[in-house]
């Protein structure tokens, strides 16, 4: 579909209340159908200043590309919804592109790319009650633990706090856990060994009065053949993320075959996937988001 950014900022403009008003008459749907799988398109990375796909430091910086993408996205079979900040999901609503979709709110995104800051990871996004009031389905937030930053600490105790206003809801809350730390130019790198995985996975299952609505968000690790040992860390059920793809078909394919083996352990219910799908390097967008369908 082709996106009328013209009628978006009308709306915007003149009716601010048609976006409560798109999501109270939204469909809603179970966060899981009967096979029991969960395929979610991710676009939550803008609103955390990390606009950059493979070489293109800018690809997401055109909303209404970005916009089309996801309707694009959203239309295909086999994809069960999206994850986004408030104003990407916003116009989703307006465009009438969420019925009968899973919508996860993103809740922390204070934790801007590159900023000296970045670990203290603010909850700047969607609150449990944002969740609530508007009907969504689930939230999601980013947990980066370095054992050198202290904001890390910060960001622990918020995403615990998180969890427990998020379970007093009946509301899933999806932990994408890392173990993190600055490399020698002081960039955020995380660290996707066997062992590091391990460890966020065992402290993010563990945070907060109840983990009765608490899912994760884990990366494949840098080998795949580790994956076993390393989901066997938790009980909880899991999705994959996408993460960071090369701007190659050889890379892109290179993914897709680390989630093929992931997805069948026995706590991986999905996956969560947004730029190797929205961006990928031919360019088409449909294929991608099939393939990956088909993994599950």
């Amino acid at each position: 579909m082709t996106v009328d950014v013209l009628e978006l900022v009308r709306l915007r403009s003149h009716r601010p209340e048609a976006i409560a008003e798109a999501a109270a008459r939204r469909t809603r749907r179970p966060l899981l159908n009967d096979n029991g799988r969960l395929m979610i398109v991710a676009a939550d990375h803008p609103a955390r200043g990390a606009l950059g796909v493979g070489g293109r430091s800018m690809a997401m910086a055109n909303r209404a590309d970005l916009l089309e993408r996801l309707c694009l996205a959203l239309s295909r079979p086999g994809v069960d919804g999206v994850l986004a900040t408030a104003d990407i999901l916003d116009d989703l609503l307006l465009l009438g592109a969420l019925d009968g979709k899973v919508v996860m709110g993103s809740m922390n995104r204070g934790g801007l790319q590159g900023a000296r800051f970045e670990l203290d990871d603010r909850f700047t996004g969607h609150r449990p009650e944002d969740i609530e009031r508007l009907g969504f389905d689930a939230g999601k937030l980013l947990l980066r633990i370095d054992y050198d930053d202290p904001g890390s600490l910060t960001t622990l105790e918020s995403t615990a706090r998180a969890v427990d206003a998020m379970a007093a809801r009946k509301l899933p809350v999806f932990v994408e856990p890392f173990i993190s730390r600055r490399d020698e130019t002081g960039r955020l790198r995380n660290d996707l060994s066997a062992e590091a995985v391990t460890r966020s996975i065992a402290i993010a299952s563990g945070l907060g009065g109840s983990s009765a609505y608490t899912w994760l968000k884990v990366p494949v690790t840098d080998n795949p053949d580790d994956m076993a040992e390393v989901m066997a860390a938790s009980t909880l059920p899991a999705v994959l993320l996408g993460g960071e793809v090369g701007g190659s078909a050889e890379e892109q394919a290179g993914a897709y075959e680390k989630w093929r083996g992931a997805l069948q352990l026995p706590t991986v219910r999905g996956l969560v996937v947004g730029r190797s799908l929205l961006y990928p390097a031919d360019g088409d967008v449909a294929a991608a988001v099939d393939t990956a369908v088909g993994l599950l």
